[in-house]
């Protein structure tokens, strides 16, 4: 766009990504001229870029391009991406992330499973599922939160249980009801909540 002054410099960057062969291909859109393909990608403000499953506003230099690039070839960069995002308060890039491609869900449990994983972050899994309830797109934790639920960590299994409660689903309901022998009664008092909450 003529009027982004940090513009030039990404597409700078994306070019010698593209030349080194770190990404496949590049497409450069004018978010003046080419309002249409702007709108439908979610374009809300300049510079805009997408990697893989990952999309970014603003200026970023050629090292931290180059990082993201080879994070979305990797099956741990989705993980790297949630909890980045989540950390500096940007919930709507993974709620985006999950509606685009749901099987990434299955990274929202994986953070739970990390020790470096904050409060905070978990806070934002948490507050993503319930803007994702209903929806049916967070069925990739599924499997992963049941391995949660029988670790011996009470924390990790009240949070799976947590999470669970914020889920749709037979699947969920059914991990919920075996939660209410849980020899941990804050497990137990979650799922007895969102048992006697649910319809099914």
């Amino acid at each position: 766009m003529p009027a982004c002054p940090h513009c030039p410099g990404v597409k700078a960057a994306l070019n010698v990504l593209l030349q080194e062969g770190a990404i496949a291909s590049l497409e450069v859109v004018d978010a003046s001229t080419g309002i249409e393909r702007a709108q439908a990608l979610g374009v809300k403000s300049v510079p805009w870029l997408q990697l893989g499953p990952f999309q970014f506003e603003g200026a970023m230099p050629l090292g931290e391009l180059r990082q993201w690039a080879e994070r979305a070839a990797h099956p741990e960069g989705v993980k790297t991406y949630f909890f980045e995002m989540l950390k500096s308060g940007k919930r709507a890039k993974v709620e985006q992330a999950i509606r685009s491609h749901p099987q990434h869900a299955a990274a929202l449990a994986d953070l739970l499973l990390d020790p470096e994983t904050s409060m905070a972050v978990r806070i934002g899994i948490g507050a993503v599922l319930e803007e994702l309830q209903g929806e049916e797109l967070t069925e990739a934790m599924v499997p992963k939160l049941a391995q949660i639920l029988r670790m011996p960590e009470p924390r990790n299994r009240a949070d799976a249980a947590h999470f669970l409660s914020l889920m749709d689903g037979a699947a969920a309901f059914r991990l919920l009801r075996d939660c209410l022998d849980d020899p941990d009664a804050a497990v137990r008092e979650i799922a007895y909540d969102a048992l006697s909450k649910s319809p099914l």
